[in-house]
């Protein structure tokens, strides 16, 4: 048998950052991947905006009126995963290549989400990470953070890599 097989943290945990490959975003890639009691996946997402809204019309940057930056049109990733999942997600697992923020920490805990996975901490002092810490903990969510990895792939000559 094959000893140096992955493990399932870090399947998902790959499969998340692979889906965080496909954002635009020039500064955070972030992917999740939702998996149900029987190590199937049944949601995936990453930052990026709404269907018809296309990525060259609608601003990327972090600064500025607020209406002139991403923050105001970005669904993140964990909301795509919810919305791109294949059916109830109710007590599944979300394996998030960051802290979700207190927005996604909202839509993870009413979708029923019961743990969290996640590898960066990119945004550990911020306001909206001590909020999404407090709702998660009152929710009963267990939360369990990993190393962060690096993904590779070679596909038709191109070679792509994840971001740490």
């Amino acid at each position: 048998m094959k000893k140096d097989y992955l493990d399932w943290n870090t399947y998902f945990m790959g499969v998340a950052y692979l889906s965080g490959m496909r954002s635009k975003d020039p500064a955070t890639q972030v992917g999740a991947c939702i998996v149900n009691e029987f190590n199937r996946i049944v949601g995936m997402g990453y930052n990026g905006f709404p269907y018809g809204c296309d990525d060259m019309s609608f601003p990327w940057s972090k600064e500025g009126e607020f209406t002139e930056t991403k923050y105001a049109y970005v669904v993140h990733a964990e909301l795509n995963a919810i919305l791109n999942s294949i059916g109830n997600i109710r007590g599944c697992t979300i394996y998030v290549t960051h802290f979700p923020c207190n927005e996604c920490a909202k839509a993870l805990i009413q979708s029923g989400i019961k743990k969290i996975i996640y590898a960066s901490d990119k945004h550990k002092s911020t306001p909206t990470a001590y909020a999404s810490r407090k709702m998660i903990e009152a929710a009963g969510i267990t939360v369990i953070k990993v190393e962060e990895i690096e993904v590779g792939i070679k596909a038709a000559g191109m070679v792509y890599t994840s971001k740490k």
